[in-house]
Formats: structure tokens, C-alpha cells, sequence
């Protein structure tokens, strides 16, 4: 695992400058090496200060912040047939004798048109750049897990693995690289071209029963390939339904399993996790946190957030605790329920609107949530989990399962205008998995008030006499300014 970036000049000049300063801003704990490429010449080496001093004169680089996670793992970029490869990501089944990097330079050496292969026809979280002579070719897996951001100005085209780094070297605006997508990048910036994408399917008539069977199939699936090699696992851990699926099956597939719980001191979801954990006979880590923390650590989520967003900010705050403790406890790969909600119409907000505007408008909300999942939920976890040099991975945030859960009538997911609970039909397929009752119909109750966090960070602002966005706002600012 690690981060990649890729820069093109615009006025073909040596990007070698711009190409080592986002190398610098993705370092991160845990890495091993640092490579840079030319479409002809692969650099490799332990210290970024070595790295810059190798003669590279070259308008088109990628890039490539290594940290190994199998022993597989190899470091990057790796030379191709007429180009230079860097890849970051998985690719499932899970392959270990072979790193999916080299699985992939395979697959581009024999056709590069086998990019389009790539992200059409394997299940996973990527994302690559290829530099060939003056371009690149890019592209990201079909639903975003792998985060990636793209810009351009007058002097450069470039993407990286985090908003920061292109920001560092001029581009002001970086956006997120649209999933399913593969892009070619000259002097004339980017040119996108859609491969894998999801479109809102036709609702199909399912009973509740057989719409359970699928998903406990595709979940089973999902979680086996994504354990696959793995003697142990940690996983993200509320008590809750999402969660616990993913313990469960995790178990199931004879991995040990530890769950990770962490919140502010005196909030009640502990127990319940506690009570969770001692139901599926699993052991639970928990960590307890201040008021002074979340103070400490705010700095530190928003460099990684990139952005003053207060929901994205107080659920990122337990999401790193969970992480750093991860890594602290040694493990390399952490599961977690994220994209749940947006599959099977957990938020709250979506039984608000079927309220006021019915079911038409509620089915179209969801798709547009679960196609946008990643630029709200999957981008922040997975870059705060790097940084902690932890594995991300995601059983809920597959295509198949996507696909599967927008296909379904709504009131499979909330069965009525007074449905508090919602998720039904994840909820019957958990209780015919055999997980307690108590867990199957335990209400949702969101990370940021569950932890408590989000009532911390409104009280740090009201002692800076400042509304939580304008907080927020300042301190981002303060922090970019003295690491930028």
C-alpha cells in the first residue's frame, strides 16, 4: 500500500521539481521507499533526499510513497513493454504470491488496452498511472474506494493520491478523479472516458426473503476475498449492525478477529459495543478519549479531511483513533461497515424525505448517494487509515453489491413512512446469518454523536466565540498555512 501522484508539463519541461514536492507531501509513518519514473527510467530509494539528487529530466513522471503490507508487495513504479506503471490498491480475490501491481503491469504489457480490462472486469479499490512518451494514462476502480484527485494550470497537469500535494505545486483546484474512469493526459490536460460506472438499474420485484439470500451470498463473498491471506484483522467497531456483519463473517472465514472501539469517556455505545463483542465471542479493544484529545488530534484529521467540513470532521476524529490504535496494536488491515447506509437507506434523512416527498424522490436520493459515497465517506477514511499505515478495506463498497442494493424495491429497505430502524432487508439477512436479535434490531446511531465528538467540537468552538464551521475553517487554515 502507499500513495501515487503523476505530473505532465504543459509546456514540455522537466517535471522532476513538482513530481518530488508531492512526493513529500505524501510521506507518511511506514514508508519504505520512494520511486519516481520517466515513461523510460525507473528510480527507486529508501530517502526522498537520494531520490532528488538522481538525474531524471523527463515532462511526463509518476510517482510512487511505498509501504509493504504483504509480503507480496513490491516497491514502484514498475517498467512496462513502452511506459512506466505505479498502481495502489487491491484487486480481489486476493492474489499472494504476486503483488497486484505486477498483476496489472502484466495485463498493460500485453495491450494497453487491457486499462479499460482492468477496471471492467476486476472486483477491488485502485487506482494507476501509466507515463508514456509525452502522456499519461490514469484511471480509478468503478466505485472510488481508492482515493484519487486530479487538476490542472497553466503549466501543469497532475494527480495524486491527496488534495495537498497538487495544491503544493500550484493547482489550486483539485478535484476528485470520477470512479470507473480511465483518462489520458497530454499538454492539453485531461481526457476522460467512461468504462465502468453505475446506472440506475430497473427496480426488480424481489421478495424479502430472496433479496436476503442474495446479499448474505454477496456479503459472504465480499468478506472472504477481502480476509483472503490474513491470519488476523482488526475491525472498526460500534456494536452496531454494519459492523457486526462484518465480525461475524470475518470469524466465520477462520480469521482472528480483533474489534476496535473507540469514543469520548462517558458516552453509552461502549457498552453496547461491549455487549456486541461479548455476544459474537470476539475480543474488544476500547479506548477512551478527552475533551484535550479531540482538541489535539483536530489539527491532525483536518490536514487529512483536506477540508473544513464539520460532518466530515467529527466522524473523521474516531476514525483516526481507531486507525492510530490499529497500528499501534500491529495490525496492517483494518475492515470497517462504511457504505452500508447509503446501500440500504440507513441515514435517518432518507425516512425524513419519503416522509415529505415520497418514494420516487427517496430512491433517487440513495443512487445519488451511493455513486457519491465516495467523495462524502470512502476518500476521508481510507486517506486518514494511510496516514496510520493501515489497510482500509470495505466488504459493503463493492459494484456487485451496489448494483444488487440500488436494484431493490424501497420497501425492502424502509418498510414504512413510520420505520425508525430502516435497512430491512440487511437486518433479516444478519438475522438469517445467526447474529443476536439484540444486534439485528439495534437502532443506527451516527459516529459523530455516538462518540461524542461532534458535541466536543461545537463546545471548542463556543469557547473561541465562533460558530463550528468558522472553527473549523481557522484552524484549517492555520494548519495549512504552517505545514504547507
Amino acid at each position: 500500500m502507499g500513495s501515487i501522484a503523476a505530473v505532465v508539463s504543459k509546456k514540455n519541461e522537466n517535471v522532476a521539481k513538482p513530481a518530488v514536492t508531492m512526493l513529500k507531501i505524501l510521506k507518511h509513518k511506514g514508508v519504505e521507499t520512494f520511486g519516481l519514473a520517466s515513461p523510460i527510467i525507473v528510480k527507486i530509494e529508501n530517502s526522498i533526499e537520494t531520490l532528488q539528487d538522481q538525474d531524471i529530466n523527463s515532462q511526463v513522471l509518476v510517482c510512487y510513497v511505498f509501504s509493504k503490507t504483504f509480503m507480496s508487495d513490491k516497491p514502484q513504479p514498475i517498467k512496462l513493454k513502452d511506459g512506466t506503471l505505479v498502481f495502489e490498491g487491491r484487486i480481489y480475490p486476493l492474489n499472494t504470491e504476486f503483488s497486484d501491481a505486477e498483476f496489472v503491469a502484466e495485463k498493460l504489457s500485453q495491450n494497453r488496452g487491457n486499462a479499460e480490462v482492468v477496471i471492467r472486469d476486476f472486483e477491488g479499490s485502485f487506482a494507476f498511472a501509466v507515463a508514456e512518451s509525452g502522456k499519461l494514462a490514469t484511471g480509478r476502480d468503478s466505485l472510488g474506494v481508492c482515493p484519487l484527485y486530479y487538476g490542472e494550470n497553466a503549466d501543469l497537469a497532475a494527480l495524486a493520491s491527496e488534495r495537498k500535494a497538487l495544491w503544493k505545486i500550484g493547482i489550486k483546484e483539485a478535484h476528485s478523479f470520477p470512479p470507473g474512469r480511465i483518462a489520458t493526459v497530454d499538454t492539453h490536460g485531461f481526457k476522460f472516458k467512461t468504462v465502468k460506472t453505475l446506472v440506475h438499474p430497473r427496480i426488480r420485484q424481489i421478495t424479502m426473503q430472496d433479496a436476503a439470500k442474495k446479499l448474505r451470498s454477496l456479503l459472504q463473498q465480499s468478506v472472504k476475498q477481502r480476509v483472503s491471506g490474513l491470519e488476523e484483522v482488526a475491525v472498526a467497531f460500534s456494536g452496531g449492525l454494519d459492523s457486526s456483519i462484518i465480525a461475524f463473517l470475518a470469524k466465520k472465514f477462520g480469521v482472528s478477529v480483533h474489534l476496535v472501539s473507540t469514543s469520548l469517556k462517558n458516552q453509552p455505545e461502549i457498552e453496547s459495543a461491549k455487549m456486541a463483542a461479548a455476544a459474537l465471542k470476539l475480543p474488544l479493544h476500547t479506548h477512551l478519549y478527552s475533551e484535550k484529545t479531540v482538541e489535539e488530534d483536530l489539527p491532525k484529521v483536518l490536514w487529512l479531511v483536506e477540508e473544513a467540513n464539520p460532518v466530515k470532521t467529527s466522524i473523521g476524529i474516531p476514525i483516526f483513533w481507531t486507525a492510530e490504535k490499529t497500528s499501534e496494536m500491529g495490525f496492517k488491515v483494518m475492515l470497517a461497515g462504511q457504505g452500508a447506509d447509503e446501500l440500504f437507506g440507513g441515514y435517518k434523512r432518507y425516512l425524513n424525505d419519503y416522509v415529505r416527498y415520497g418514494e420516487e424522490f427517496v430512491q433517487k436520493t440513495i443512487f445519488s448517494d451511493i455513486v457519491t459515497m465516495h467523495e462524502i465517506n470512502l476518500e476521508r477514511d481510507s486517506k486518514i487509515c494511510n496516514f496510520h499505515d493501515v489497510e482500509l478495506r470495505l466488504p459493503f463498497a463493492t459494484y456487485q453489491l451496489a448494483e444488487f442494493a440500488a436494484s431493490l424495491p424501497l420497501q425492502l429497505k424502509i418498510e414504512s413512512l413510520n420505520d425508525m430502524l430502516r435497512k430491512r432487508v440487511l437486518r433479516k439477512a444478519a438475522g438469517d446469518m445467526g447474529l443476536p436479535q439484540f444486534i439485528v434490531n439495534k437502532p443506527k446511531r451516527a459516529i459523530q454523536y455516538a462518540t461524542g465528538v461532534n458535541k466536543i467540537i461545537k463546545k471548542l468552538a463556543r469557547k473561541k466565540g465562533s460558530s463550528t464551521k468558522e472553527y473549523l475553517q481557522k484552524t484549517f487554515q492555520t494548519t495549512f498555512k504552517g505545514m504547507m
